[in-house]
């Protein structure tokens, strides 16, 4: 008997509507958009600027989700960036010094006084100043303040290489700690690209690896590839460093374990800093716009425990002297230390704007990059070219989408009606689909979408065709029908089923557009097979009971 249950109908039918819902914001998508953004910056603690009016442009009780538009159709940056891994290396054996020199100090009456040099290369040269044959004891000693290498790659091997020339002892990177920082490296500079873009609320970027030591950038909605730059050039890499003295020689020798570094605000004044830093930006967990006690833009940032600890000894201890607040190699500030500053928070002062000291907040919260970036390749790409993608995607689906309407009448009449208005709703529901989880919709996913118009009424006319052959054998309607979906559904299942394990496999394997195709081919599978199967079915059924042919033609 030809009959759907009422619960059976209950789920086919809310689903379809629960689906045109998610779909429809897409409708109104420039007006939806402005008011996602409205409420955004609303949520951020932003007022003004008809926030409230652009807010209140669609209902807050229908759904609000976007498709999102790639950079292919919406315009915006791209850039391919290559990690300068080596950079580390120096820092992390510099960074070894007052290791070195405590470990060293403590067996100075057999091995006499040291001195760092200094040296070209990412390596750590110490000399001993009165006892140079005891060069080989006191490499003996470093080594013992090396670790195991954390990587699978390079597990039994150590950290360091500690070897000796003449009164030198040389502390350097093993093969292994340099591979395993690499990896480390391009992991954490991927990471913190990825939180830096977040931060300014760009939508859907691609931000992914490409090879050892590249990173492929792109970013919908940003105006340029120098916008972009400017957002995740940036280092911001602060350190709090001890002053030793001013002056206005930018050619002064600043000594070894010292460097000397121009003052941000004061054209031609210069810093000469101890090297190691006290605390560095690494020990922030917070940053925030803020205005200083006269009114001046500037940043209050807040330490984790350790950091809180190292900077309220420190200010403890040296009550009266200048502490520099270094950003970038350039001295931002250096205030005179005027008493113990403790519980880990401080006020960053300095000739900021108030835009200036937004970004730099941003750019404090969202970590420095580990490495510097060389940007091997750029490109913007403008949003007109997007509006002639769209445009020619539209043009695209339209036709297909005429061309399968116009042969679904002509071919099956009444039933190509009830196939077409199956198809019309399985549009939505892709729509409605990526909507609800947030995708992103590419040239080559308005190329998927296009596939599965075509698609979507092959199952259709696998069972309108085995209904007709039922039909044949002198069934009454009624039987033809139930016989026609019940005998049809393996063969649309185990065709569906095939294409979906290759959308499966685009998306695992592939990246970019490759995976928007992917993602809209394969969601438009599942809602064609449930389209078919259940929703052209209950239109069948319906309009079997209302009229109760004796005959049908398909």
């Amino acid at each position: 008997m030809l009959q759907i249950d009422l619960w059976k109908r209950v789920v086919i039918i809310g689903l379809c509507v629960l689906g045109l819902l998610l779909a429809l914001p897409n409708a109104f998508y420039s007006r939806v958009e402005a008011r996602n953004d409205a409420v955004a910056a609303i949520e951020n603690g932003a007022s003004g600027n008809g926030l409230e009016e652009q807010a209140a442009r669609w209902p807050s009780f229908l759904p609000s989700g976007l498709v999102n538009l790639g950079l292919d159709l919406r315009g915006g940056a791209h850039l391919l960036a290559e990690v300068q891994v080596a950079d580390v290396y120096e820092a992390r054996v510099q960074g070894m010094w007052p290791e070195v020199r405590d470990l060293l100090r403590e067996e100075r009456d057999s091995i006499g006084t040291i001195r760092l040099q200094r040296s070209n290369g990412p390596e750590l040269r110490v000399r001993l100043n009165q006892h140079p044959d005891m060069a080989d004891r006191a490499a003996e000693l470093v080594r013992g303040l090396a670790r195991p290498v954390v990587s699978l790659t390079g597990a039994g091997a150590s950290d360091i290489d500690v070897t000796v020339d003449g009164a030198d002892v040389i502390v350097t990177l093993s093969e292994a700690e340099m591979l395993a920082t690499d990896e480390r490296t391009v992991k954490q500079a991927l990471e913190i690209i990825r939180r830096r873009i977040d931060e300014v609320g760009t939508r859907e970027p691609t931000i992914q690896r490409q090879g050892s030591d590249r990173i492929l950038i792109q970013v919908p909605g940003v105006g340029s590839a120098a916008e972009l730059k400017g957002i995740i050039g940036t280092t911001a890499q602060l350190t709090f460093q001890p002053v030793v003295t001013r002056t206005g020689n930018a050619d002064m020798p600043p000594g070894a374990g010292r460097e000397l570094l121009p003052a941000l605000d004061e054209e031609g004044l210069y810093y000469v800093l101890e090297q190691n830093p006290v605390v560095t930006g690494e020990e922030l967990v917070d940053a925030q716009p803020t205005f200083d006690q006269n009114g001046r833009p500037a940043v209050s940032f807040r330490f984790n425990t350790s950091g809180a600890r190292k900077f309220g000894d420190y200010t403890a201890e040296n009550i009266g002297n200048p502490f520099a607040i270094v950003l970038d190699d350039e001295v931002i500030s250096a205030p005179v230390i005027q008493s113990h500053i403790g519980g880990g928070s401080g006020i960053i002062t300095g000739s900021f704007s108030v835009e200036e000291s937004t970004n730099l907040a941003v750019l404090l919260r969202a970590g420095a990059l580990p490495a510097g970036l060389e940007f091997l390749e750029e490109r913007t790409i403008g949003p007109e070219l997007g509006a002639d993608s769209i445009a020619a995607g539209k043009i695209a689906c339209i036709v297909a989408f005429l061309a399968v309407l116009v042969f679904m009448q002509l071919s099956y009449g009444l039933f190509g009606t009830f196939a077409n208005i199956a198809l019309m709703t399985n549009v939505g529901l892709i729509f409605g689909a990526l909507s609800l989880i947030g995708g992103t919709l590419t040239l080559p996913g308005i190329a998927g979408i296009v596939l599965t118009i075509g698609m979507a009424v092959d199952a259709n006319v696998l069972v309108f065709e085995r209904i007709r052959e039922e039909l044949r054998t002198a069934k009454g309607p009624a039987r033809a029908i139930e016989l026609g979906y019940d005998r049809a559904l393996s063969a649309i299942i185990d065709a569906n089923i095939t294409t979906f394990i290759i959308s499966a496999i685009l998306f695992m394997l592939g990246s970019g557009p490759v995976r928007g195709f992917a993602i809209t081919l394969g969601l438009g599978i599942l809602t064609s097979v449930f389209t078919a199967i259940f929703v052209t079915r209950l239109l069948i059924v319906l309009w079997f009971e209302r009229r109760r042919p004796k005959t049908i033609e398909v």
